[in-house]
């Protein structure tokens, strides 16, 4: 029987759209509800420190009227965290971040910042959020992500989703096979395994396909897809195409 993979729909740019003209549409809280109506298991958002996309607000509202869970992208900073423990979402993903970068940037440095990043994981964990650490498909940072306390790993696959997007038919499958790895090691070392970053309904499918992946979280590629056809279709086709 073929497993099922949880889909994480990031609304981070719904919420672009908005503050493009500086006002109340679309609202982000309204897609998260309609996504969530649509079958996504959980509604992602990045608060970044300068609000760029998703605002506290955003969060607080969307915490209170979905009915799947919230997963928090953040950078580790006290602000954050005590945004985080404020509002408790279901699951935090650390993430690192740059002021000037259109989007996140590479995987977190865990095994470069273990007392920091450890530090930020326990006092979330105290909280009773669960701890999701975004990171590159590389050895030493999976097993640094453990060492730190996460429950889980989402792999980056950025380089993945570039090589196939240029149509590198070697450098793709290269990629690939490092993500297989990396999710065979995290498993293998009592890591809840998920994946995300420039995932499309034409490159997802051989990342789905990978055993140990347990959940996808995907934004840009849902919200380009539902400007031309709607949101709740667009999550539904992602939906079909990771599990079939």
């Amino acid at each position: 029987m073929k497993k099922r993979i949880r889909l994480g729909v990031n609304i981070d740019h719904v919420a672009t759209v908005r503050n493009a003209r500086r006002t109340f549409e679309p609202d982000p809280v309204h897609a998260a509800v309609i996504a969530d109506l649509a079958g996504a298991d959980q509604i992602t958002l990045h608060v970044r420190e300068d609000r760029r996309h998703v605002n506290e607000r955003d969060l607080k509202l969307i915490k209170e009227v979905i009915h799947s869970r919230v997963n928090l992208e953040m950078a580790a900073t006290e602000e954050m965290i005590n945004l985080a423990i404020e509002v408790k979402p279901h699951q935090v993903t650390l993430v690192p971040e740059k002021r000037e970068e259109i989007t996140t940037e590479g995987g977190l440095d865990v095994a470069g910042q273990k007392e920091k990043i450890k530090e930020a994981v326990e006092r979330l964990k105290k909280a009773g959020i669960v701890v999701n650490l975004f990171i590159d498909p590389d050895e030493e940072q999976i097993r640094a992500a453990k060492e730190v306390g996460a429950d889980a790993i989402e792999l980056h696959t950025g380089r993945y989703a570039e090589a196939f997007n240029d149509k590198k038919e070697k450098e793709t499958e290269e990629e690939l096979e490092r993500l297989r790895r990396a999710a065979r090691l995290g498993k293998e070392i009592g890591l809840k395994v998920y994946a995300g970053h420039g995932l499309t309904y034409k490159n997802v499918k051989p990342v789905a396909e990978i055993p140990e992946i347990e959940e996808l979280n995907i934004g840009h590629s849902i919200v380009a897809n539902a400007v031309l056809k709607g949101l709740k279709e667009a999550v539904q086709e992602m939906i079909k195409i990771i599990n079939s």
